[in-house]
């Protein structure tokens, strides 16, 4: 009887998470050139850290249970909240401004579609204990330097930028009531996806009159810096839109302006946005957001009481991977052998270890036969490996002190002394051992 994998999660097969560890090693790389340190926390955690930041209702979208030793616990739906936990647990303690990374596999139970399943890995990016503007704009220009790193230019994604400081000075100036700001912004938030005369029922149905309910919804369609400028001058809020404008100051100086949509109708789902909010989208708008984010400044104080500012983004690897495999991604062999080695005879199956052994050292890919083979064989072995190059190792090569290299692209063939062979490969090999060694001691 066969056994099939839950719905909504996956299986990475040999060479298919090629796309996965390209993804993987994009976000590690702009980590490391913005200087964020790695951390990372347990997958499984006490339920209550989720529900006193989402509210009881978030429980519906989680794996949650009662584990042995009856404690409420459940699979992990977002980062923030560990965090969170981990930075107040040591807050006096940890240099500020912290600059944090991590990639964790969160886990939703929701409704499949096209970039949306039950679990997928996603990397979080905070700075936290800095509240000026050049901070958002240091996480916005991380994003944006990851797709830039996957190959993607302004013409193919853009950021979606407005701030929660702007839109409730314009809404409580055009008649919202603090307490509707809530169902105000769930519904600004909708303006794309839902049809205007059902979110305008809505408001009406929240409460809001009918010019204070369309008022709303035209703050929401403001486009463009110079209209919101404009909005906040007419009701006299001057100000409001200071840390929207330079935020963009910055990434129009770290040469991020072509990337740049201000768009009020981008305010986050989530209740605890304090300040400029982002999204990233393709610029066909095909797929879901591939990432978002904002200010969040008083979070950190409601779910562990230490008062510190904070800013972060999330970027799931499902819509990234959907839009890379989109623009024609394919595995280009990332994970090909630098070089098959073939035993002409059961002798020189002594060298070929040899040989083996020194490429490793060096950080060079090598695979060999693990049993007697012919020559053709281990030959149709080589290129379903997508080796570079073969070396050939019978009893003449061995009695000489050669091995044959064989390009397997041309065919071209040289003769190479064995204490030569591992300086025919770059120095890509010997890059790979650095970069262990650097994670091993804790670098980034």
């Amino acid at each position: 009887m066969k056994s099939k994998g839950l719905a909504g999660f996956r299986d990475f097969y040999a060479g298919e998470i090629d796309l996965r560890n390209t993804i993987f090693a994009s976000w590690r790389e702009v980590a490391r050139r913005y200087g964020f340190q790695e951390y990372d926390g347990p997958p499984l955690e006490p339920l209550d850290l989720y529900t006193r930041k989402s509210g009881v209702e978030i429980v519906d979208q989680l794996y949650n249970f009662i584990d042995k030793g009856d404690r409420q616990v459940a699979l992990r739906p977002e980062m923030t909240p560990t965090l969170a936990r981990m930075v107040t647990a040591r807050a006096t303690e940890l240099k500020k401004p912290i600059r944090w990374f991590a990639i964790p596999q969160l886990f939703r139970y929701e409704r499949q579609q096209r970039g949306r399943l039950r679990e997928h890995f996603q990397l979080n990016m905070d700075i936290i204990g800095e509240s000026g503007p050049m901070a958002d704009s240091e996480i916005i220009g991380a994003a944006l330097d990851i797709v830039r790193l996957l190959g993607m230019t302004s013409s193919d994604i853009k950021v979606r930028l407005s701030d929660r400081r702007v839109i409730q000075a314009l809404l409580l100036a055009g008649g919202v009531l603090e307490e509707q700001l809530p169902t105000v912004y769930r519904a600004v938030d909708k303006l794309e996806r839902e049809d205007r005369g059902k979110l305008l029922k809505d408001l009406l149905s929240a409460g809001l009159d009918g010019d204070t309910a369309a008022r709303a919804l035209e703050t929401g369609a403001l486009r463009g810096l110079d209209a919101v400028a404009a909005a906040v001058s007419a009701v006299n809020r001057d100000g409001a839109a200071d840390g929207l404008s330079q935020c963009i100051e910055y990434l129009t100086a770290m040469g991020f302006a072509d990337f740049i949509e201000v768009d009020l109708s981008i305010v986050r789902g989530l209740d605890y946005y304090t300040g400029v909010v982002f999204e990233l989208f393709d610029a066909g708008r095909s797929l879901r957001a591939i990432c978002g984010g904002g200010r969040y400044d008083g979070l950190l104080n409601e779910l562990g009481g230490v008062d510190l500012p904070a800013v972060g983004f999330g970027m799931g690897d499902v819509v990234l991977g959907e839009l890379l495999k989109d623009r024609g991604w394919t595995s280009d062999s990332a994970s090909g052998l630098d070089a098959f080695l073939v035993a002409v005879t059961g002798e020189d199956v002594p060298t070929v270890l040899s040989l083996a052994h020194a490429m490793r050292e060096r950080g060079i890919s090598v695979e060999y036969a693990l049993r007697r083979q012919a020559i053709g064989k281990q030959l149709k072995i080589a290129d379903a490996r997508s080796a570079a190059t073969a070396l050939i190792v019978g009893p003449d090569e061995r009695a000489a002190g050669l091995a044959v290299v064989r390009e397997l692209k041309t065919g071209t063939e040289r003769k190479v002394p064995f204490e030569q062979v591992v300086e025919i490969f770059p120095d890509g090999g010997e890059a790979i051992v650095r970069a262990m060694r650097s994670e091993a001691s804790g670098e980034v």
